[in-house]
C-alpha cells in the first residue's frame, strides 16, 4: 500500500503541475512567448483566496471564483502593459520583460502582504461527529482497513484537473474563440486575413491561463498549506518543465507531462532522496530532450527558409 499511496501522491502533485503548464502552454502556443510571471500570478490567486476566506470570512467556493476573477483580470493587464507592446520585438526583449514582471509581482506581494508564512485554511473537509457524539473534523478517507488513507484535497485536484482538461479541449476544438486561437498558434498574419481579431485572442488566452492559475494556486495552497510570496517560483519553474516535457504548446501533452513529473518528483523523494528529488527531475527531462526535442507530444517543427 505504500506505493500506491506514494503513487497517488504523484498524480495528485502532478495533477497541479498540469493545470500550471496550461498557462505556459497556451500562451506559448499562441502567442510564442514563455510567461515566466505566470508562476506568481499563482502566488496571487492563493493569497485572494487566503484573505478572502480568513479575514472576511467568505465560503471557500466565493473565495477561488473571486481569486480566478482577480488573476483573469491580472493576465489581461500584464498582456496589455508588459508584452502587447513587444509583440514584434526580439524573443529576448521578451523573456527580459517576463522575468522583470515576475519580480514586480513578487516584490509587490512583499508590500502588500509581507514576508510572514501564512498557514492556508484548508477547504476540503467535511464537519462530522464520532460514535459519541463530538464534533470531528475529517479530511480523509480511508480505505482497505486503514492501510491508504487518501485525503479530501488529493481527490478534489484529480478530479478538478480532469474536467479542466476535458473542458478545455472542448473549448478549443468546437467554440468560436477555440478555433481563431488554434488559427493563431498556425498563423497569426493568415487569421488576421481571416478577420480573426488577433490581439483579443492573445488577451483571452492570458485570461484563461491566468484563471487556471488562480485555481492552481488554491490548490497547491490546500495541499501545502505554507503560504509566501515566492510561493508560486518553484511550482512554476516545474510546471514550465513539465509543459516541456509533454510537448509546449499541446494540452493533452501539459496533462502528460505533469502527471509523469509529479509521479517522477514523489517516488524520487520516497526511495532516492529528498534532496536529490529535484535534480533527478531536471535530469529526466534532458534525457526527454536528447531523444524527443518537441517533448513527449510535441509536433517537430520545421521552418522553411
Amino acid at each position: 500500500m505504500t506505493f500506491l499511496n506514494y503513487l497517488i501522491s504523484g498524480i495528485s502533485l502532478g495533477s497541479i503541475y498540469a493545470i500550471i503548464a496550461l498557462g505556459y502552454t497556451m500562451v506559448y502556443g499562441i502567442a510564442k512567448m514563455l510567461n515566466f510571471a505566470h508562476g506568481d500570478v499563482i502566488m496571487v490567486g492563493a493569497y485572494i483566496c487566503f484573505y478572502a476566506v480568513s479575514r472576511y470570512s467568505l465560503p471557500p467556493l466565493v473565495g477561488v471564483i473571486l481569486a480566478m476573477l482577480v488573476c483573469t483580470v491580472l493576465g489581461i493587464v500584464v498582456e496589455r502593459l508588459a508584452y502587447k507592446p513587444l509583440r514584434s520585438a526580439p524573443s529576448l526583449a521578451v523573456l527580459i520583460t517576463a522575468i522583470g514582471v515576475s519580480y514586480f509581482l513578487q516584490n509587490a506581494a512583499l508590500l502588500l502582504w509581507s514576508s510572514n508564512p501564512k498557514v492556508f485554511p484548508n477547504a476540503f473537509v467535511i464537519n462530522t461527529t464520532d460514535e459519541a457524539g463530538n464534533p470531528v473534523v475529517q479530511s480523509s478517507i480511508d480505505l482497505f482497513g486503514g492501510q491508504l488513507k487518501v485525503s479530501f484535497v488529493t481527490i478534489a485536484t484529480i478530479a478538478i484537473c480532469i474536467v479542466i482538461m476535458l473542458a478545455l479541449l472542448w473549448f478549443t476544438s468546437k467554440t468560436r474563440l477555440g478555433k481563431a486561437m488554434r488559427a493563431c498558434s498556425e498563423d497569426k498574419g493568415a487569421a488576421q486575413l481571416m478577420g480573426i481579431n488577433v490581439n483579443a485572442t492573445i488577451s483571452m488566452t492570458f485570461a484563461i491561463g491566468s484563471g487556471l492559475a488562480a485555481i492552481a494556486g488554491v490548490l497547491l495552497c490546500s495541499a501545502y498549506p505554507t503560504l509566501v510570496p515566492t510561493t508560486g517560483s518553484m511550482p512554476g519553474i516545474k510546471a514550465f518543465t513539465a509543459a516541456v516535457f509533454g510537448g509546449i504548446g499541446s494540452i493533452p501533452g501539459a496533462l502528460l507531462g505533469g502527471l509523469l513529473l509529479g509521479i517522477i518528483e514523489i517516488f524520487a523523494k520516497a526511495y532516492i532522496s529528498t534532496q536529490l528529488s529535484d535534480a533527478i527531475v531536471f535530469a529526466v527531462l534532458i534525457v526527454v530532450l536528447l531523444v524527443k526535442p518537441a517533448g513527449l507530444l510535441g509536433k517537430q517543427i520545421r521552418e522553411k527558409v
